[in-house]
């Protein structure tokens, strides 16, 4: 990979070649909003955000209630490499699953940043989660920095980017059926990877 290629992969996000998606089942939409035994997730796309490549967020379900945790890293500073305790942009909240659109719509908690706003988002539910474990992520990917391309830690190509963080706290919430994704992946290519999980535009 070029350093030109990697100079696309701003503002969240990154470059590379896609994997081939992995079918995967899923909750329609409809019945996402209310109270449920099992979990749920989402992820909220930015399909113009890094130069095209995209941006993404994420939110999951408090287990058997109607409460969501959701957030993102928005990178505004559009620098590759941010060290940890910088500002990567990251925040997260919680609300009702009607309150998570509404604030993913409108980038509510984080006002005058974002260049292009949140317009699609896909979910789907899930039989197994761990909130904890889910929020204890949340910790981690806010306080670790942001890095698109060669770690000057290890002198390895890798990626802290959206995608990562996003893909991190839904796999610690044991999202099922969540599409593995790649260091360097990018995003707007991962997130057709999410086989028949619900698809709508916000």
């Amino acid at each position: 990979m070029t350093v030109a290629a990697l100079t696309l992969g701003v503002a969240g996000c990154r470059p590379t070649p896609s994997h081939a998606a992995s079918a995967t089942t899923g909750t329609p939409l409809r019945n996402m909003s209310g109270t449920a035994a099992g979990g749920g997730a989402c992820v909220f796309v930015k399909p113009d955000g890094a130069q095209k490549l995209g941006h993404v967020g994420w939110g999951f379900r408090i287990t058997g209630t109607n409460t969501w945790e959701y957030g993102a890293v928005e990178n505004p500073t559009n620098k590759l490499y941010t060290p940890p305790g910088g500002d990567i942009g990251a925040w997260h909240t919680t609300g009702s699953y009607a309150r998570m659109l509404s604030d993913m719509s409108r980038d509510a908690h984080y006002p005058g940043h974002s260049t292009h706003p949140y317009s699609r988002y896909r979910c789907t539910g899930s039989s197994t989660s761990d909130v904890g474990t889910a929020q204890d992520m949340v910790r981690q990917v806010e306080r670790r920095g942001f890095l698109v391309g060669v770690d000057p830690r290890t002198g390895k190509l890798t990626s802290r980017d959206c995608l990562d963080a996003t893909y991190d706290v839904l796999r610690a919430y044991r999202t099922r059926h969540l599409t593995p994704a790649p260091k360097l992946y990018i995003p707007n290519v991962w997130v057709e990877t999410l086989v028949l999980w619900s698809d709508r535009t916000l």
